[in-house]
């Protein structure tokens, strides 16, 4: 078979040195396994790492852990799957069902990462590699689910248990935070979003949140957030920033709240008022992502409530390094597509 393009990461890793190589067609599917054409990618600071060098990856790693497509053929035994169906891949293969285990705790297994990622033509691989994605969505759509989408679902629906009526703080505007105010609307719940830009905010709320704060103007904003829940503070907090804002974060959460750990935005480890969160009796979770029971869920509930992803700019898969440097800008809102 004939080669096929693919955007490699050269270690040491950095933007200058993302290369569209030709490597070998994977070929046809064996048993159990399926064959999909590639048309999207999606970019999330996971995938930021390690373009950069952040995540050391091996040299000439295909990067990208989303990946979106058609299958074009299937395996012996595969059932689940039909020609021609529209699939995503999922961030952890490995993890199927149930709770986190050993090898879920790092990124060995991950595309785009340990292993060789979506940012190319074709993929091979296990049929539980992929689910179905909602009926009608286009391939950059789809290729949103995979980790800011899940992230966002597993945060609130299966951490965090959302009910109806709830309070959920979300903080920015990225892929995570925007599926998580889109999440939290779709089940009743009440929303209050974080901006350092007044346009964005504006966005915030024509989504529907219902409380907006701009953190540059408001830098003690977990007061604010408690005086617009009456003193009480959220019961869900999606904590996409980390160490530089996680003691705002504490002061947010209501006693006995939740806080979802997802993000390292400003840095690796910092203080944490441990106090603070002792009196809180909140729960600090962290996540990474989620498993394949849950992404199937997840693409039900986005076919029953009609949800569809923001993506603010669709870059093709050679300026995959300026798509990045795009990100890295801090500009976009909701999320980065790539198609091919």
């Amino acid at each position: 078979m004939p080669d096929q393009k693919a955007v490699v990461v050269r270690a040491p890793g950095g933007l200058d040195q993302l290369e569209v190589r030709d490597i070998p067609d994977p070929g046809q599917p064996g048993p159990g396994e399926i064959r999909v054409e590639l048309h999207a990618s999606s970019l999330n600071f996971h995938d930021l790492l390690v373009a950069k060098g952040g995540i050391p990856a091996e040299d000439g790693r295909v990067l990208m852990s989303d990946g979106a497509g058609k299958v074009e053929a299937i395996g012996e035994g595969v059932t689940e799957f039909n020609v021609g169906d529209s699939v995503v891949s999922t961030f952890f293969p490995q993890w199927l069902d149930g709770l986190p285990f050993d090898e879920v705790g790092n990124f060995r297994g991950t595309p785009g990462d340990g292993i060789d990622g979506y940012a190319t033509e074709y993929a091979v691989g296990a049929a539980t590699d992929f689910t179905l994605v909602p009926r009608g969505w286009s391939y950059a759509e789809a290729a949103t689910i995979t980790t800011a989408g899940l992230t966002a679902w597993r945060a609130l629906i299966v951490d965090g248990q959302l009910k109806a009526g709830a309070t959920v703080l979300v903080l920015g505007t990225g892929g995570v935070s925007i599926a998580a105010l889109q999440i939290a609307k779709a089940m009743g719940a009440s929303v209050i979003a974080t901006s350092s830009s007044d346009e964005k905010l504006e966005r915030l709320r024509t989504m529907g949140a219902d409380h907006v704060i701009n953190y540059k103007q408001t830098p003690e904003w977990g007061r604010e957030v408690l005086a617009l829940t009456g003193g009480h503070g959220v019961d869900h907090v999606i904590e996409v920033g980390g160490p530089g804002t996680l003691s705002q974060s504490i002061k947010a959460v209501r006693v006995g709240g939740h806080i979802a750990l997802i993000g390292i935005l400003t840095g690796r480890q910092g203080d944490v008022p441990t106090m603070t969160l002792m009196a809180k009796q909140a729960r600090l979770q962290g996540l990474i992502v989620g498993n394949r029971r849950e992404q199937q869920d997840y693409v039900a509930a986005l076919e029953q409530t009609g949800i569809r992803p923001v993506i603010d700019r669709s870059f093709p898969l050679e300026e995959l390094a300026d798509a990045f440097r795009f990100q890295e800008t801090g500009g976009h809102f909701g999320k980065i597509a790539i198609e091919w």
